[in-house]
C-alpha cells in the first residue's frame, strides 16, 4: 500500500463528563497535531496517492471550525465527551467526503482507506482508520 500523509494541528478547550476523566472532567485545553493518511493499493499515471497540496488544504478546511474553540460549546458534539478517538472519527469523515468525491487530485474510488491520527503529546496518540469504500 502506497501512503501520503499531511499534518496540522488546532487549540482546543474541553470537558469531559464520566469520573473515568479525572481531572480532566474540568475544563482544560490542548494542542492537537493532527495526521490524515491517505491510502492507495496503486499510484496513479502521474506516481501520486493523491495530490498533496489538495489534501493539507481539505485538512485544513475540516480542522477550522474547531480551532480556537471550546468544543463544549459546538453545538454539534453537544452531549459526546469529545475524545482524541470520537475526534479522529469526525475529522475522519470530513476528510472522507472530499475523498470519495475525487477532489484530492484522483478518483475517489481508486483510494483505499484513510487513518487520522490525533497526538495529544508526544506520549499520547489516538487514530481512527476505515476502508473508504
Amino acid at each position: 500500500m502506497f501512503t501520503v500523509e499531511v499534518r496540522d494541528h488546532i487549540m482546543i478547550a474541553h470537558s469531559f463528563s464520566g469520573a473515568v476523566f479525572g481531572p480532566a472532567q474540568r475544563l482544560h485545553g490542548a494542542t492537537f497535531v493532527v495526521d490524515a493518511a491517505f491510502i492507495a493499493e496503486t499510484l496513479d499515471d502521474n506516481a501520486i496517492v493523491i495530490d498533496i497540496g489538495r489534501a493539507h488544504d481539505a485538512l485544513k478546511t475540516v480542522l477550522a471550525p474547531l480551532n480556537y474553540q471550546n468544543l463544549d460549546e459546538v453545538p454539534e458534539f453537544k452531549g459526546s465527551n469529545t475524545t482524541t478517538e470520537f475526534l479522529s472519527k469526525y475529522i475522519f469523515d470530513g476528510l472522507a467526503k472530499p475523498a470519495r468525491a475525487g477532489e484530492l487530485g484522483r478518483p475517489g474510488r481508486e483510494l483505499k482507506a484513510l487513518r487520522i491520527t490525533i497526538s495529544e503529546s508526544h506520549l499520547a496518540r489516538a487514530q481512527y482508520e476505515a476502508p473508504l469504500w
